[in-house]
């Protein structure tokens, strides 16, 4: 599509030109005759004048065609190729018209009105025929763009849907985390949780315009996110991560670590006997590995189960990959493929 694009404008640019071609094909017999013994046909006296009406007919015929292409290219947008004759037919009468009289005085040198009218007849058809492949072709790249910009914006709208559903579940899970420490009345700890939690939430609501962030974005996110659960529960929660700088500028959907995190609360035991301690590392192919040991409860938590399949949908609409996940009874690890900054 964008190699058909660029011809199209060309097309369009270079209008000027193919008006030029087209006049020099469509001229031929007189130039055969310009460069062939003109004293066959035209008296010694004339050859001068005959050479200069030459000029003038192919000028006209340039100037003609060009016209008509010009206005076929602007104003006839029709897929219809019948519209396009008819148009062009009548476009190419008037200029027939014209040309008969600016040429009357010069009618000694039209003995063939045969060829005269066989030439306005390749204009019409010509022309014609250039403009309807035009309007087919930029008819096309309009729908091919329309149809690009409509699969982006749906692709848009079920990204944010996605991501709308990852919020409310932590904003919910947050004021259960105020609650418990509201209850155990613990005034310090209380309040580092809530400014923890105020930057945790910073980071959302700004996050809200992009898909895509960096790794580096979502390490600070991370950071903070630790700091809030360090709170709820102590030296029993723990977040490793081992990435290297050069690596942190590569890309990821906005708020992907979040549903791995809260899924390893969620599931998992956390407790003096059952420390979680969750690890972020930079593993092969230069895809981020996440993984946890795996305490699952007595009573299973109440859950949709849709974290990880959303999480997926999200790399598959921005990336165009696919996560991985793998356990082994003892431990947990989900696979993030990464992307390059544009």
């Amino acid at each position: 599509m964008r190699l058909f694009d660029k011809d199209i404008r060309v097309l369009k640019q270079k209008s000027w030109l193919i008006s030029l071609l087209v006049a020099f094909f469509v001229a031929y017999p007189n130039n055969a005759w310009l460069v062939c013994d003109l004293e066959w046909f035209v008296k010694p006296d004339d050859v001068s004048y005959y050479i200069a009406f030459y000029f003038f007919r192919l000028g006209f015929f340039w100037l003609l065609i060009w016209l008509i292409l010009k206005y076929d290219f602007n104003k006839v947008g029709s897929n219809s190729f019948g519209r396009h004759l008819w148009v062009n037919l009548l476009l190419t009468l008037a200029g027939f018209a014209v040309y008969k009289v600016l040429t009357f005085s010069f009618m000694r040198f039209d003995h063939f009105f045969s060829i005269l009218f066989f030439q306005f007849i390749v204009i019409w058809l010509v022309t014609a025929f250039v403009s309807y492949i035009y309007v087919l072709f930029d008819n096309q790249i309009k729908k091919e763009k329309e149809i690009e910009r409509l699969q982006i914006e749906n692709l848009e709208s079920r990204c944010n849907a996605l991501t709308n559903q990852i919020n409310p579940h932590f904003f919910f899970n947050s004021l259960n985390g105020i609650s418990s420490l509201v209850r155990k009345k613990n005034d310090e700890n209380t309040l580092d949780y809530i400014n923890e939690l105020s930057d945790i939430f910073r980071y959302i609501l700004q996050s809200e315009s992009n898909s895509l962030v960096s790794l580096d974005e979502e390490l600070k996110f991370v950071d903070a996110f630790s700091h809030v659960m360090q709170v709820r529960y102590g030296a029993k929660f723990n977040i490793k991560v081992d990435v290297p700088e050069e690596e942190r500028n590569k890309q990821l959907p906005v708020l992907s670590l979040l549903p791995l995190l809260e899924n390893a609360t969620t599931h998992n035991m956390i407790d003096s006997e059952h420390i979680m301690n969750i690890s972020i590392v930079m593993g092969e192919e230069g895809k981020l590995v996440i993984s946890n040991p795996i305490y699952p409860k007595l009573t299973p938590p109440v859950t949709n189960g849709s974290g990880l399949k959303n999480l997926d949908a999200r790399f598959e609409l921005m990336l165009g990959k696919h996560i991985e996940v793998t356990e082994d009874g003892n431990n947990y690890m989900v696979i993030l493929p990464l992307g390059t900054q544009n």
